[in-house]
């Protein structure tokens, strides 16, 4: 049994990790501040006496005897990340230092969840780890961005000069239950307005394209690269390479809810990507990960519980 530190615990990606984490047999320490995760998320785990739960924002120093960490904790859609650029920034650099702080005092394995805005807006398709991005340091996606990239030179630079054991996965577009309601994220706005049978909002003209996976098949690629030997530290792309376009995205949610929905076409945000899609040959390669859920049963599970949510 290992004890693991799972930061964003109460989180979309960090309630799965956990329950997941707990199944194989774990005891988990989880910390949230609560700023997007949510307690509902993780009630089902409070009773499991190897699951322990700690309101605490990364950005303060913390302590805890722990084997492993997985530092997920930050704002993950453009609606809360920019609420409050300052503290997305502060929790991407101040928060990944002290996790790393706490990997040096514990000696152990720190795997820390980056995402593919650390692309930007790519003048490369698909993006491979070697790519280096198209990223925008002073637009109003940049504390996201750049704060995430600063977190993987922070990563490195721990490894490199205190031996920190790192691990670093770059998180595409990723969906299922667990998602808020409000979190501003293209499948969870599409599905909930769905549901509603109000107008799907598209912003620009539809044709940008994603890659969508479901979180199922996110989590076993984190656990996996957490696996791997101390000698590979990634980056790695976990995601899944079928491409939509965001109309076709829209499409497939009113015909999978039988929603009455109608699309209508808003301005694009400043520094909306083009296109975003993952080449994942390392991962395959390194990790023997590849995604299993296919879209159309991913969104079916994600429906069904948007609906069990009584919107």
């Amino acid at each position: 049994m290992k004890r693991i530190l799972i930061t964003g615990g109460a989180g979309f990606i960090g309630s799965h990790l956990c329950k997941k984490l707990l199944e194989q047999g774990n005891d988990i320490l989880c910390l949230d501040n609560y700023f997007t995760g949510s307690k509902d998320n993780i009630k089902d785990l409070m009773g499991n006496p190897h699951f322990e739960c700690v309101r605490h924002d990364i950005i303060n120093p913390y302590l805890a005897e722990v084997d492993e960490i997985y530092n997920l904790a930050c704002p993950a859609s453009p609606i809360h990340y920019q609420y409050n650029p300052i503290k997305t920034l502060q929790t991407s650099v101040i928060g990944v230092s002290n996790m790393l702080n706490l990997a040096k005092y514990r000696n152990c394995k720190i795997l820390h969840a980056s995402t593919s805005e650390v692309y930007g807006d790519p003048v490369t398709h698909p993006q491979n780890e070697s790519y280096w991005g198209n990223v925008n340091p002073i637009g109003i996606r940049s504390c996201y961005d750049e704060g995430k990239r600063c977190a993987e030179t922070l990563m490195m630079d721990y490894h490199r000069q205190e031996n920190i054991k790192i691990k670093i996965v770059r998180i595409f577009n990723t969906y299922g239950p667990n998602m808020s309601v409000n979190d501003g994220r293209v499948v969870s706005n599409f599905i909930v307005q769905a549901l509603k049978n109000e107008d799907i909002t598209i912003y620009g003209d539809g044709n940008q394209t994603r890659s969508f996976q479901y979180i199922d098949d996110l989590i076993d690629g984190l656990i996996k690269m957490m696996a791997t030997d101390d000698s590979f530290t990634g980056p790695v792309n976990i995601g899944n390479p079928r491409e939509f376009t965001i109309k076709q995205l829209a499409e497939m949610i009113i015909e999978l809810t039988g929603s009455k929905s109608k699309l209508v076409y808003r301005p694009l945000p400043g520094d909306d990507p083009r296109q975003r899609k993952p080449d994942i040959s390392l991962a395959r390669k390194i990790l023997d990960w590849s995604p299993k859920v296919d879209a159309e049963d991913g969104l079916k599970n994600t429906i069904e519980y948007f609906r069990s949510l009584n919107l």
